[in-house]
């Protein structure tokens, strides 16, 4: 059986004995691109070539592409470790021709590479061809179909729509019809009870898209029309992990040796087995996953903050966490002991993840270390939402509520979205989206104040008591810092609290914290203040 690494070096094998140029995988990070985010194909950092603004040294080119999908247009992570085939970090492996050869060649050498090298069945084969769209003055693809027509029988020749069968890479850019090459890798018994050509593009886990040609010939403009490009181009894309899949007979991505060193390293820390119960070999594949994205976007230049591409590495980061405290009961760093398995996997192809292993290493459990301070702060108070609903006899969680938890204990949107769905909840999303409309208006009003993760010490409500005390004895509820203008501050909230607030013309109260036998001034907000509290 052929390896992961064998199975990668016979594509670039193959394109190259065709006079393709081996180029290297462009950073998963777009830095110069206001479109994309992610590279999300590896056709992007060609973007240039089919819009005619560069002209390559060689109109082959092949490679493997570095490609994330957790955002916009092309957005997987939903499905990730619940599925077997979906992924936030994957290689593509792809071939572009220049306005050089178009369909027939590109058709023809898929195939032999996937039946003669690969020596994939050619009866589990199916290919998509696009049937054309009326609105958009898009005819059918008959020179792809003429050309399948020459490989496999018609029954495997399937019409696609345009929501399959026209790739675009973002919302606007080069574009063109596709022609997708699917394998059905279900037992034979369910093969000849429902044919294969009847769940092509019908989200089977076993009936899966392993390979997409692309024949760009459009580019789609910003006012979402289209215009024909000067050339043609070919711009391929198969899925490697998918591939790697096909090749060695295994039901699932996970199954395969891309994947089963990090699933094993992952069960010997946490103790728990993998293949045993569906909730925790979900973890397990989440945290195989995730772990991949965090390594190379932190690999390619983009650290976790809290805004842009930053902020999806620190979801990302985020919801692998909580998926091994609650469900794996690992209540410790584990991502930051997974990046010498990683770094193992892509010696041969990717050497940078293993030279940067210890930088790695120190950001990621740093960012772990920062959740796990609100992670089980916040999880008491979700289930303290869900008692409450409980009693009221509903499943709904208010959009401000939703918020806080983004607001104070760190939960990303899609992590507050996971968890309710766990529990048969639902949140009001319009409300969210206004309490995070307005968060993001007080931001813009206090211009460059960069703010940090809330720590919560304690779940207990901050309360006013300043109309009959000018003092309390309490405690801190919860404290985070703010930088502004290189300065740090902090800002505290207090269980009982004698300060009133700057509000309706106001001027905020001022005083001191007396912490044992420190004691920290507190003046008002709009004049410099070395601390703030509510």
């Amino acid at each position: 059986m052929m390896t992961a690494k064998e199975i990668r070096q016979a594509f670039l094998d193959f394109f190259a004995a065709r006079g393709h140029d081996i180029v290297p995988s462009a950073p998963i990070v777009v830095k110069n691109d206001p479109t994309l985010m992610f590279n999300n194909a590896g056709m992007n950092q060609f973007k240039d070539y089919f819009l005619g603004n560069k002209t390559p040294k060689n109109p082959r080119i092949a490679d493997t592409q570095k490609c994330m999908r957790v955002s916009g247009k092309h957005n997987d992570l939903e499905d990730v470790g619940v599925d077997t085939y979906h992924h936030t970090m994957f290689e593509m492996l792809g071939n572009w021709s220049i306005s050089d050869y178009f369909k027939e060649e590109a058709i023809k050498w898929s195939w032999e590479l996937l039946t003669d090298v690969y020596h994939l069945p050619k009866d589990r084969l199916y290919a998509t061809v696009f049937e054309g769209d009326a609105k958009e003055g898009l005819p059918p693809a008959e020179v792809a179909l003429r050309e399948w027509r020459k490989l496999m029988p018609e029954n495997h020749i399937i019409y696609g729509n345009k929501k399959d069968n026209f790739w675009e890479m973002g919302d606007s850019g080069p574009c063109g019809p596709c022609s997708e090459i699917h394998i059905d890798l279900r037992p034979d018994d369910e093969r000849q009870a429902i044919p294969g050509e009847q769940l092509v593009n019908r989200d089977h886990p076993q009936v899966i898209e392993i390979w997409n040609n692309v024949f760009i010939q459009f580019n789609r403009k910003a006012d979402g029309s289209l215009e024909s490009l000067p050339a043609k181009h070919v711009d391929t894309g198969m899925g490697f992990e998918r591939l790697v899949r096909a090749v060695q007979g295994k039901s699932s991505n996970y199954d395969t040796d891309v994947f089963m060193p990090i699933i094993e390293r992952i069960a010997q820390i946490t103790g728990v087995p993998y293949g045993k119960s569906e909730p925790t070999d979900i973890a397990i594949r989440v945290l195989a996953d995730h772990i991949r994205a965090i390594v190379f976007t932190i690999n390619d230049g983009q650290l976790p903050s809290n805004n842009g591409a930053g902020y999806v590495v620190r979801r990302i980061l985020r919801r692998a966490v909580r998926y091994a405290f609650s469900t794996l009961q690992y209540k410790q760093p584990i991502l930051f002991q997974l990046v010498p398995t990683v770094a193992a996997q892509f010696t041969d192809i990717f050497p940078e993840v293993q030279a940067n292993q210890s930088f790695l290493q120190r950001v990621i459990l740093e960012e772990e270390n920062s959740f796990l301070r609100t992670l089980e702060s916040g999880l008491r108070k979700v289930a303290q939402i869900e008692e409450q609903l409980k009693a009221q006899n509903s499943t709904h969680i208010d959009g401000n509520t939703a918020f806080e938890l983004y607001d104070t204990y760190g939960f990303p949107a899609d992590l507050t979205r996971l968890i309710a769905r766990e529990k048969g909840l639902t949140i009001d999303e319009t409300e969210f989206a206004v309490a995070m409309a307005a968060q993001k208006e007080r931001a813009r009003a206090a211009a460059k104040i960069e703010t940090g993760d809330w720590h919560a010490l304690n779940d207990q409500q901050s309360e006013f008591v300043g109309y009959d005390t000018l003092e309390a004895y309490t405690t801190v509820v919860k404290y985070r810092e703010v930088a502004q203008k290189n300065k740090k501050q902090y800002q505290i909230v207090l269980a009982q609290t004698p300060f009133y607030g700057e509000s309706g013309g106001q001027v905020g109260d001022t005083g001191t914290l007396q912490f044992g036998n420190q004691t920290i001034k507190v003046v008002d907000t709009k004049k410099k203040t070395t601390l703030s509290y509510w």
